[in-house]
């Protein structure tokens, strides 16, 4: 099976993270939008920024976020990409020093060609359901035949991926990362560990196996620090 990266978004516990890196995340989303479920404030963010092992990425979700607010969050949270899910146009996400990926949602007709040139500077295309008003996160799933093969490469995908469809996922689409956050919840805005497990199971079934009971979380910097 083909291995895609997986991004685990919605973190909002630095023992959370933690757990997820540990479990074979590749990176893990902090969200910066208020009305979201899932949102954190600086503070937390920094700290559980400041709690992940060494080559984790640490994103950053902003909706039609101001650039004074973005500047901000940067000055106190050591972010490694920035993901944008709003309007946002091309030239305000390429201001910020940093790799970043655009969010697009799948409306009828959109053409995907035209949208990755648009944002020809992102590092990828962030493809997600589209539901009337909701920026993300709305755990629904649409069509995956509407990806075309070519530029699956720069495909991060999204949108109602679980336990049950995520090997699917990487078999039909091959995009270069997967992000998951409902699908890996107890409930809206709640990380499930043994969810967690389960879904890195399946979507890097090479990687070793992780107890979702374990409370052991010293990893790397426990090592170092012993």
């Amino acid at each position: 099976m083909t291995q895609s990266r997986v991004k685990i978004c919605g973190l909002r516990h630095a023992d959370d993270a933690v757990f997820a890196a540990q479990a074979g995340a590749d990176a893990i989303g902090l969200v910066f939008y208020g009305p979201s479920p899932r949102s954190v404030d600086i503070d937390t963010a920094a700290e559980i920024a400041r709690a992940l092992p060494p080559f984790v990425s640490c994103v950053g979700l902003f909706v039609d976020a101001t650039a004074a607010d973005i500047d901000e969050i940067l000055s106190q949270v050591p972010l490694s990409l920035l993901q944008f899910h709003g309007q946002e146009s091309a030239q305000f996400c390429e201001q910020f020093q940093l790799p970043w990926i655009k969010a697009v949602r799948m409306r009828d007709k959109i053409n995907l060609h035209q949208q990755r040139e648009y944002y020809s500077a992102a590092q990828g295309l962030l493809l997600d359901a589209y539901k009337t008003g909701v920026p993300g996160g709305t755990g629904d799933q649409f069509d995956w035949h509407r990806i075309p093969n070519d530029i699956a490469a720069d495909v991060v995908l999204a949108g109602g991926i679980h336990v049950g469809n995520v090997r699917q996922a990487i078999q039909q689409v091959k995009p270069w990362a997967i992000d998951v956050s409902g699908g890996v919840e107890s409930h809206k805005g709640v990380k499930d560990r043994a969810k967690i497990a389960a879904f890195m199971g399946q979507a890097k079934p090479y990687w070793s196996d992780v107890s979702a009971s374990s409370s052991n979380h010293n990893g790397v910097k426990g090592i170092l620090n012993d």
